[in-house]
């Protein structure tokens, strides 16, 4: 009989550090750290103290799941390259995982996510039978297509856009890095490496120096 899988998720993408480990259809650690910034020297620690509470080490991984955003430009590239290094290092697959799937996992359908874009704007993504890829739009400006007979609204600005759309505001299932790891457990082997899910420019000035190069 075939060991069950064990799968490392971990999201550095808003202002946290947040990781949990899955094997079995059941969540055996999870750690999440509220911090604005830091996450380049903290996850590392933290996923090998996940690693170690659970009695497991990196060679007993079999897939990773990385959160690819939308968010804090510098947290998604982040995990992306560090997912992207223990892949290659360990010789499993990489999931990429959005944070639209993560917030709607275990909801009821219609759900429509809608996160918090800065600067007046919204990220939103409906997930049901004619789903649509994820939106930019002003925060005024909500589409009255989005509005559907028992609509559900998940994410940081669920009330207000509930609200507007006449539909029920609903938290998420999961903390993120455990509905990341439920998404990744069922699929099939990535074919594509991951890579951060970019929606909006960013709100920096680009740095002097050039930025490590993610590649394809």
């Amino acid at each position: 009989m075939l060991p069950e899988p064990v799968i490392l998720a971990f999201d550095t993408s808003a202002a946290h550090c947040a990781a949990a480990l899955l094997s079995g259809g059941r969540i055996l650690g999870s750690r999440s750290e509220e911090m604005a910034k830091g996450q380049a020297e903290r996850l590392f620690p933290l996923l090998e103290e996940l690693l170690a509470d659970t009695g497991h080490s990196w060679r007993d991984l079999t897939a990773l799941a990385v959160g690819t955003g939308p968010g804090n430009f510098t947290g998604v590239r982040l995990s992306v390259a560090a997912a992207r290094g223990l892949a290659l290092s360990l010789a499993i697959p990489a999931h990429a995982v959005t944070m639209f799937e993560a917030r709607a996992f275990r909801l009821p359908r219609p759900c429509l996510v809608a996160m918090d874009a800065r600067q007046g704007r919204l990220y939103l993504q409906l997930f049901d039978a004619h789903s649509s890829g994820p939106l930019v739009v002003e925060a005024p400006l909500l589409p009255q297509s989005l509005a559907r007979p028992g609509l559900c609204v998940t994410g940081d600005m669920a009330e207000p856009v509930a609200q507007a759309l006449g539909a029920l505001a609903l938290p998420q299932a999961l903390p993120i890095a455990e509905a990341m790891a439920h998404v990744v457990a069922s699929r099939p082997a990535p074919t594509t490496r991951p890579a951060p899910l970019y929606l909006r420019p960013a709100d920096a000035a680009p740095s002097r120096d050039a930025p490590p190069v993610i590649l394809p």
